[in-house]
């Protein structure tokens, strides 16, 4: 759990505030999000954090309590991928110190150029949990898989490769191209999923490993090209693991109709199991908690400074819920996963059906 300590030394008013909203916060996490298990599951996350945290818009900058309400979700979660942390990796060690020592990250650089927006991709872990196994790297698709017209990535992918549990995978995180719905915009964002899709299938054909995709696709929706794209390459997503089959439940951003966020898998046969809760994948809404719509006059003498809250009280309403705690927080909700990390069972009836032992002076003797 994050360490707060520091609140003690706010002012009353801020303080007071602060930890109510982080005991509503974690009232709903405890109601949305499934328990974290010592070793029987993996609860793994994205999230777009918006412009962390540079204001380079001139709509922050940030609040204190933010940052404690930012740590508090990351460390409902045990694996983390965030997008759009920014260069200055200050702001970003202000959560790294609230979450505590067992937790470690790996990040880019930033990418440069116009569609890069100066952005990082970070995947935070709780090391008690999660071990990183010391191999990551930005993809850069080989000059052989680009046909005339075809564009790098606007936000080189991450590729990292952990281990929970017994669960070996390549977790790659995204930010593709955004663009338009429809003309070239559209094309390069269609394209930039199916080149990272096609991407790791290959590799995974090639490699026999596990390879997780997820971060924010700009998939415009279900039916649409864009998530044709990553399901040519047979990727399986959450919602083909449940029983409903509900994909309202990957609506991920604030306004609840959109489906940019996504999380999918290549995954060896018997790998890929949901945790046993019944909230086993879904999207956090902190904003039930944090930030309500009702709030717009107690923040509006603390963010009024960055000049664009509107003279009216009923625009301030409508400001504040619409754009200033998006700032504050992000215009993208968590999407999450739990998955099953614990194979022995499966592992040892296995071993004992086999026919004969293995030799283990042979290269393959170590099981995966």
């Amino acid at each position: 759990m994050p360490m707060y300590w520091r609140l003690k030394r706010w002012k009353a008013d801020d303080r007071e505030r602060a930890i109510d909203h982080i005991a509503a916060l974690r009232k709903h996490i405890a109601l949305t999000v499934p328990r974290r298990t010592a070793s029987d599951t993996l609860l793994l996350a994205t999230w777009n954090v918006r412009d962390f945290d540079s204001n380079k818009f001139g709509q922050g900058p940030r609040l204190a309590e933010s940052f404690h309400y930012i740590a508090e979700v990351i460390s409902a979660f045990d694996l983390v991928a965030l997008q759009e942390v920014n260069e200055d990796m200050r702001p970003f060690e202000r959560v790294m110190e609230l979450l505590g020592p067992s937790w470690r990250y790996v990040a880019t650089d930033i990418t440069e150029g116009p569609s890069g927006n100066g952005e990082r991709m970070v995947f935070l872990f709780d090391s008690n949990k999660v071990q990183f196994k010391h191999i990551a790297g930005e993809i850069v698709l080989p000059k052989s898989s680009l046909v005339e017209g075809d564009h790098q990535f606007a936000r080189s992918p991450f590729l990292v490769r952990f281990q929970s549990g017994w669960f070996k995978f390549n977790l790659c995180t995204v930010h593709l191209y955004y663009g338009d719905i429809s003309g070239e915009g559209y094309d390069r964002r269609v394209a930039e999923i199916d080149s990272i899709a096609k991407f790791l299938k290959k590799r995974a054909d090639a490699d026999g490993q596990n390879y997780i995709l997820l971060g924010d696709m700009n998939i415009v929706r279900p039916d649409d090209k864009t998530m044709k794209a990553l399901r040519r390459h047979k990727f399986v997503l959450p919602a083909d693991l449940t029983l409903d089959n509900d994909e309202l439940r990957w609506v991920s951003n604030m306004g609840g109709n959109k489906h940019y966020d996504q999380i999918a898998f290549l995954v060896r046969k018997d790998e890929l199991e949901l945790g046993q809760s019944q909230n086993n994948a879904g999207v956090l809404n902190y904003y039930k908690a944090v930030y309500t719509e009702g709030e717009a006059e107690t923040y509006y003498p603390l963010g009024k400074a960055n000049g664009k809250w509107p003279a009216s009280a009923a625009k301030r309403k409508t400001y504040f819920a619409e754009e200033w705690r998006s700032w504050q927080m992000s215009d993208h909700l968590p999407l999450f996963i739990e998955l099953r990390i614990d194979f022995t069972e499966k592992y040892l009836k296995r071993i004992r059906e086999s026919e004969q032992p293995v030799d283990p002076s042979t290269p393959d003797a170590t099981d995966d």
